[in-house]
């Protein structure tokens, strides 16, 4: 004989549906799209530290936003930015880094989410842990990328990350300089802030 289903259990599975229908309601798609970023790579090298630096990106994303402006989850993302933008205060640096990153035939950086996971944090902001295909010179791999999103007052966006990459492994020789004297570590940092807005 089976057991009938208590009165308990129906309102627990009742308030359980009534909890996922309303946050569905109260929380919305909303596309989100950025244009300028202040983006760094540093690394070292057997002279100096180095750095090079852009402010120019290209990013569409589609968030899921709740009423406070938070996000709570990521559908959709996009990030691309001219690899020729990348500048230090040398020029032979440059066109030694471009080489390396083969701009003549790879002229953009690329990254396509394929799967995200949000977890909320203090004041707003939420933690976002990216995988997706990044693409560099040529070579696209699968990265982990995190990311902190802080909601501002003018339902803007401001999304800070950093994320360490190893040369090599995108094919990429590390540059050398002084016809050789001096060379670069295979390792560099992505450090990036970026200000995406409602569109």
């Amino acid at each position: 004989m089976k057991a009938r289903p208590t009165l308990a259990a129906g309102k627990t599975f009742l308030f359980l549906l009534s909890y996922q229908l309303l946050s569905l309601m109260s929380s919305a798609q909303v596309h989100f799209t950025g244009n300028s970023v202040d983006l760094v790579v540093s690394g070292t090298s057997t002279l100096h530290d180095w750095s090079m630096k852009s402010v120019n990106a290209e990013c569409n994303a589609l968030f899921i936003v709740n009423p406070s402006g938070s996000i709570t989850g990521v559908q959709t993302m996009t990030f691309s930015t001219p690899a020729i933008g990348l500048k230090s205060e040398h020029s032979g640096m440059d066109n030694n880094a471009y080489k390396a990153l083969k701009t003549d035939k790879n002229p953009t950086i690329n990254y396509t989410l394929t799967s995200a996971s949000v977890v909320p944090g203090a004041n707003g902001t939420t933690t976002v842990k990216c995988t997706g295909n990044l693409s560099i010179a040529g070579t696209t791999k699968e990265e982990e990328i995190v990311a902190t999103c802080k909601p501002n007052a003018d339902n803007t966006i401001t999304v800070t990350g950093t994320r360490k990459i190893n040369m090599p492994e995108f094919s990429i020789a590390p540059p050398t300089f002084m016809l050789g004297a001096v060379k670069t570590g295979s390792d560099v940092v992505i450090t990036f802030t970026m200000l995406l807005k409602r569109s």
